[in-house]
């Protein structure tokens, strides 16, 4: 780890200072702007047919008979309230992991807008990962989100007594999977394997950084919409002025 205070240390915290604003101002741009209501739009299709699916497995199902010979049939009405109370809390629980794999399927996209707008030379020299290998990116992404989230469960439970506790672990633990996943998708473009992973621990804490912030803009409504996107176009920015200045070194 890069003592702080160093040239290092303090080169990393003056790069990340300057690529947020960099990376807001791209959220103007229209077809980012388009990549967002796409990736919300499926996000919140997902979502609706969860809770369609939960309300056809509900209707008619017996809960109560888990606990003995109690019975208690769940009319179709019912089942529809269940089906939306279980629907509103995966939206609240699963929203962040289900929200960045469908973003992660557009992270390709969002690369070659940045690119185009800061970067000309590396849109250029830029490769495509291909439809299919962005989408298996995502699922990927969205599965990794979601088993470190259960691994952490005890923690969280542990951590309950402390009352911030709980919140701090789950942005740590997301913020590490979020850089991790974002980063591999951008880097993918430009980089083999080998290259790729010496990039990737290179950037753990500039990475974990972003990845951070997206998990804490989450936790903000309304704000969360736009927090995947912004990972995004963060670690777009991270990767290209870390190559360029390694480079120029």
């Amino acid at each position: 780890m890069t003592p702080p205070g160093t040239p290092a240390a303090v080169n990393r915290s003056a790069a990340m200072i300057g690529i947020l604003p960099l990376a807001v101002g791209d959220l103007a741009d229209s077809r980012i702007l388009g990549v967002l209501l796409r990736s919300l739009l499926i996000t919140l299709l997902i979502f609706a047919a969860l809770g369609v699916t939960l309300g056809w497995a509900l209707a008619g199902s017996d809960p109560c008979a888990a606990f003995g010979d109690m019975e208690c049939t769940l009319s179709l009405a019912e089942g529809g309230v269940g089906a939306v109370v279980l629907t509103l809390l995966a939206l609240w629980f699963l929203f962040p992991a289900v929200a960045l794999g469908v973003v992660c399927a557009y992270v390709e996209r969002i690369a070659a807008i940045v690119e185009q707008r800061h970067y000309p030379q590396a849109a250029v020299a830029a490769r495509s990962i291909g439809p299919g290998a962005a989408v298996l990116l995502g699922l990927r992404s969205a599965a990794r989100v979601l088993i470190y989230n259960l691994v952490a469960l005890p923690f969280y439970v542990i951590l309950l007594f402390t009352g911030i506790g709980p919140l701090i672990l789950f942005v740590v633990v997301n913020g590490i999977a979020f850089g991790r996943d974002l980063g591999e998708m951008v880097a993918a473009r430009h980089a083999d394997r080998a290259e790729r992973h010496g990039w990737l621990g290179r950037t753990r804490i500039e990475r974990m950084l972003i990845g951070s912030t997206v998990t804490g803009l989450f936790l903000i409504p309304f704000v969360n919409l736009i927090a995947p996107i912004l990972g995004a176009t963060m670690t777009t920015h991270l990767y290209l002025r870390s190559r360029l200045g390694r480079a120029a070194g």
